[in-house]
C-alpha cells in the first residue's frame, strides 16, 4: 500500500487515507468573556453589604479561577474570594449567593487536582439546591457533576438532567450551552448520529435569545458532519463559525479550532490549496497563544497534506520544528508524530529507518494493531509497509484484518485501496486466480465509491430531460411556425439592437474623447500657472532675503554712525573745562549708546522687527554700571520678563531706562551712600505692561518745584512716554519710584528669536 500507486491510480483522488484517518485531528474550545478584575474591585470597594456584593465577590473568584494558565495564586485567589462571599451570604441569609459558594467551591477544587473535595462539594451543592428550590443552581451542579463519571452513558445523563432543569428555570444560555457540551460529549466519542440533534437544539435555542457567539456550536457542527462523511453541510457550517468568529470579532484559541476544520472539509474534498491556507492561518493563532496540543495537531494535519502533495522533506522540516519549539511528553502525541515518520520514511522507501518507527508503533499498538486505538489506519500502513519489505505473512495478515474492519465500519474506500495492494502483492506471488479476483473486487468497490452517487445523479438528470423533451414534441410541430416567425421577430430585434449598440458606443467613445481632450488642455493650463507661481514665489524669496539684508545694513549703519557720534563727543569733551557742558556731553553719550545697542542686536540677530528687552536691559545696565563704577556702593536689581518690543517701543524704552538710572546714580545716593536700583518689567494682562524704576535713596526733595520738571532729562522720560502712548508716574515712596505703564505693540508679532 505505498502512497505513490495510490496517488497514479486515482489522480490523487484518495492519497494518503491512513495519514488521514489517524492524524486529521478536530479540536474545539469553548471562549469565555470575563469582566474586568479592576472593574470588579472598585464596585466591590463600593458596594454595601447586600447580595450585590456577594454576586461581585463571586464573578470575581470565577476571574481567578478562570483565568488563562495555572498559576496557583489564582486559585487561592479564588478560593479565598468565594469564602468571603459564603460567608457574607450566611450573615445575610442569601440562599442563592451561598448555593452559588459551595458549587465555585467544588470547580475550585477540581481545578487544584483535588477530585475528591471537588465530588463531595458537588454533591452538597445539589443537596443544598432542591432543599431551597433553586432550580437553575441545581441544573449548573448537575452539570458540574457530569465531569466526574467516566462512562459516558452516566455523563450523558447528568447533562440531560441539568438541561430540563435549566429548561424550567428558563435559564436558556445554559441549557444552550449543555446542549453544545452534550452534543460535544457525543463527537468526540464519535457517535455524530447522537451528537447533531442536540446540536442543532442547542443552536435553536441561542437563537432565540439572539446569542451572537454562535461559533463554537458551528465548529461543531462541522465537526460531527465530517465525522459522517457529509462534507457539503461539514464546510457550510465551518465557513459560518468563521464568519461569526470574525462578526464578533473572536481572537481568541478557538479562532485557530475554526480554521483547522475549515481547512480539515477542503482536505478531505480534495482541495488542497484551500485545505493549506486555512491550516497555515490555525497554525499561526497555535503559535501566537503559545498552545503545544493545539500547534502540534494542526502541525501534524499540515504534515498529512505536505505528505500528500510528495513533499516527504517539507513535512520532515514541519516535524523537527515541533520538536524543538513545541516539545510534548504525550505519548498519544509521541505516537502521532512516530507514525508520520514511518510514512515518510516508507514513502521515500528508506526501509531502515521506516523499521525503527515500525518497532515503536508495534509495540504501542501490537502487531495487529490492536491496542489503543486507530487500528484501521495503524493497519493500513503496517501492510503497506510488510508489502514494501516483501513480508507477505505480516502482509496478508494485516490487510484481511483490515478488510475486516473496514466492512465492519461501512468505509468501502479503505477496502477499494486494500484490495488493489492485495491484488499486486498476489501478482508478485504469481497467484494470478486471486488477483483477479482481488482486482475485480478493487473495481467494484471503487466504483461504488467515486462514481455510484454520480451514476445516480447523473440517470435522475437524464429521467428528467428525456420526459421534458416528449412533452416538447408533443406541441413541436404545431409550434413549428411560431417558432420561426418569432427567430425572425428576435433576428431583427438582435440587428437592430447591434446597430444601436454600436451607435451608442461611437458616442461614448466620442464623449470620453472630448472629456480627455478638455482634461489635457485644463491640465497643461494648470501646470502654466503651477510654473508662474513657483517662478513668482522665487522672486520673492529672493527680494526677501535682499530686503533682510538691506535692513541689517542699516541698523548695522546706524549703530556704527552712532558709535562715531559718541567718539566725536568724546574727542570734543577733551577741549572743553566746563562741568555742566562736560555733564552735557557725557549725558548725550549715553542716550546714544542706548539705542546703538539696540540697533546692534537687531543687526546680529535674525529677527529684524523685534528686539528682546530682558537682553537689552541687562546689557545697558552692565555699560552703565562701567560707566559709573557704582559697584562698591549701588546694587542693581533687575527684574525682567522675556518681552519683545519693536524699535519704535524700544529706543523710548531704553532712553527712558537711561535718564532714569543716570539720576538715581547722581542724584540719590549723595556722599557714597550705599543702596540699590531696582528695574522691573512685567506683563500686566494681555499686551499690557508696567516698567518701574525704584530706588531706596533721599528721593525728591520736599522743594522739588514744577520748574525742575522741565529738565532736559524730566521731559525726555514724560516726552518718551508719550511716544508709546504710556502713562508717566513719579513719586517719593522711601527713596523714588518711577512707573511707566503702556501696551505692547504686536503688529510685528514675535514669539522667539533666534541670536
Amino acid at each position: 500500500m505505498n502512497f505513490s500507486p495510490i496517488i497514479s491510480v486515482k489522480n490523487h483522488v484518495h492519497a494518503l487515507l491512513t495519514v488521514i484517518l489517524f492524524l486529521l485531528v478536530n479540536i474545539g474550545i469553548n471562549a469565555q468573556s470575563k469582566e474586568d478584575p479592576n472593574v470588579l474591585k472598585n464596585k466591590i470597594a463600593k458596594a454595601e453589604s447586600n447580595p450585590q456584593k456577594v454576586e461581585l465577590l463571586l464573578a470575581l473568584s470565577n476571574y481567578y479561577l478562570t483565568k488563562t494558565g495555572e498559576e496557583k495564586s489564582d486559585l487561592d485567589n479564588a478560593d479565598l474570594i468565594n469564602t468571603q462571599a459564603r460567608l457574607l451570604s450566611d450573615r445575610l441569609k442569601y440562599k442563592l449567593g451561598k448555593g452559588k459558594s459551595i458549587l465555585l467551591g467544588a470547580q475550585i477544587y477540581r481545578e487544584k487536582g483535588d477530585s475528591e473535595n471537588a465530588l463531595e462539594k458537588t454533591k452538597n451543592a445539589i443537596t443544598y439546591s432542591k432543599n431551597n428550590n433553586l432550580t437553575e443552581l441545581e441544573g449548573s451542579s448537575y452539570a458540574e457533576l457530569s465531569i466526574y463519571d467516566a462512562e459516558i452513558d452516566q455523563k450523558a445523563k447528568y447533562k440531560q438532567t441539568a438541561i430540563q432543569l435549566f429548561k424550567k428555570s428558563g435559564a436558556k444560555e445554559k441549557q444552550a450551552t449543555t446542549l453544545k457540551e452534550l452534543g460535544e460529549l457525543y463527537s468526540i466519542n464519535e457517535n455524530p448520529d447522537k451528537a447533531e440533534p442536540y446540536l442543532k437544539e442547542s443552536l435553536e435555542v441561542y437563537k432565540s435569545i439572539k446569542y451572537p457567539h454562535l461559533q463554537g456550536v458551528y465548529n461543531l457542527l462541522s465537526e460531527i458532519y465530517t465525522q459522517k462523511g457529509n462534507y457539503p453541510e461539514s464546510l457550510k457550517y465551518a465557513l459560518l463559525a468563521e464568519k461569526t468568529a470574525i462578526a464578533v470579532h473572536d481572537n481568541s484559541l478557538q479562532l485557530s479550532s475554526i480554521y483547522n476544520h475549515v481547512g480539515l472539509v477542503y482536505y478531505y474534498l480534495r482541495q488542497n490549496d484551500d485545505a493549506e491556507e486555512y491550516w497555515y492561518k490555525a497554525f499561526e493563532v497555535a503559535k501566537n497563544y503559545n498552545d503545544t496540543e493545539y500547534v502540534r495537531t494542526i502541525g501534524e494535519n499540515l504534515c498529512s497534506l505536505l505528505i500528500r502533495q510528495k513533499k516527504e522533506k517539507a513535512a520532515l522540516e514541519l516535524i523537527k520544528e515541533m520538536q524543538q519549539k513545541f516539545p510534548s511528553s504525550n505519548i498519544e502525541r509521541i505516537m502521532k508524530e512516530n507514525y508520520l515518520l514511518f510514512n515518510i520514511y516508507r514513502i521515500l522507501k528508506n526501509n531502515a529507518k521506516a523499521g525503527v518507527f515500525y518497532k515503536k508503533l508495534a509495540d504501542y499498538y501490537g502487531e495487529n494493531a490492536d491496542r489503543n486505538g486507530n487500528s484501521i489506519a495503524v493497519l493500513r500502513s503496517f501492510a503497506s509497509y510488510n508489502y514494501q519489505i516483501k513480508k507477505f505473512d505480516e502482509f496478508y495478515r494485516n490487510v484481511q484484518r483490515l478488510d475486516s474492519l473496514a466492512a465492519g465500519a461501512g468505509n468501502n474506500l479503505i477496502r477499494s485501496e486494500s484490495y488493489l495492494i492485495w491484488f499486486k502483492a498476489d501478482s508478485s506471488r504469481g497467484d494470478y486466480i486471486s488477483a483477479i479476483k482481488h482486482y475485480q473486487l478493487y473495481k467494484s468497490l471503487s466504483d461504488s465509491v467515486f462514481k455510484g452517487e454520480k451514476s445516480k445523479q447523473i440517470n435522475t438528470l437524464q429521467i428528467e430531460f428525456e420526459s421534458e423533451k416528449k412533452d416538447k414534441n408533443i406541441n413541436l410541430l404545431q409550434q413549428q411556425a411560431k417558432v420561426q416567425q418569432i427567430q425572425i421577430q428576435k433576428d431583427t430585434v438582435v440587428k437592430y439592437v447591434f446597430i444601436g449598440s454600436v451607435v451608442v458606443l461611437i458616442l461614448f467613445l466620442l464623449v470620453l474623447y472630448n472629456s480627455f481632450r478638455l482634461k489635457k488642455k485644463k491640465n497643461e493650463e494648470l501646470e502654466i500657472q503651477r510654473q508662474q507661481i513657483n517662478e513668482q514665489n522665487e522672486l520673492n524669496k529672493k527680494m526677501l532675503i535682499e530686503k533682510e539684508w538691506l535692513l541689517k545694513e542699516i541698523h548695522h549703519r546706524v549703530k556704527n554712525n552712532l558709535q562715531i557720534v559718541i567718539s566725536l563727543l568724546n574727542t570734543q569733551s577733551a577741549y572743553l573745562d566746563n562741568e555742566d557742558a562736560l555733564m552735557a556731553i557725557q549725558n548725550s553719550q549715553h542716550r546714544m549708546h542706548a539705542m546703538s545697542l539696540i540697533h546692534q542686536k537687531l543687526y546680529q540677530s535674525d529677527n529684524l522687527a523685534n528686539i528682546d528687552m530682558s537682553w537689552y536691559i541687562h546689557e545697558l545696565i552692565n555699560y552703565m554700571k562701567e560707566c559709573f563704577d557704582t559697584d562698591k556702593n549701588i546694587h542693581f536689581v533687575l527684574e525682567v520678563e522675556k518681552t519683545y518690543l519693536d524699535v519704535a517701543q524700544a529706543v523710548p524704552m531704553g532712553l527712558i531706562i537711561n535718564e532714569a538710572v543716570n539720576n538715581a546714580i547722581k542724584y540719590a545716593f549723595p556722599e557714597d551712600r550705599k543702596g540699590e536700583v531696582r528695574i522691573v518689567l512685567k506683563n500686566t494682562g494681555e499686551n499690557n505692561y508696567k516698567l518701574q524704576i525704584t530706588d531706596n535713596g533721599v528721593g525728591l526733595p520736599e522743594d522739588f518745584e514744577e520748574t525742575d520738571r522741565d529738565s532736559l532729562g524730566m521731559n525726555l522720560m514724560i516726552g518718551l512716554s508719550d511716544q508709546i502712548d504710556g502713562v508717566f508716574e513719579m513719586k517719593n515712596d522711601n527713596g523714588l519710584k518711577i512707573t511707566i505703564t503702556f501696551t505692547r505693540n504686536t503688529e510685528f508679532e514675535v514669539t522667539a528669536e533666534n541670536s
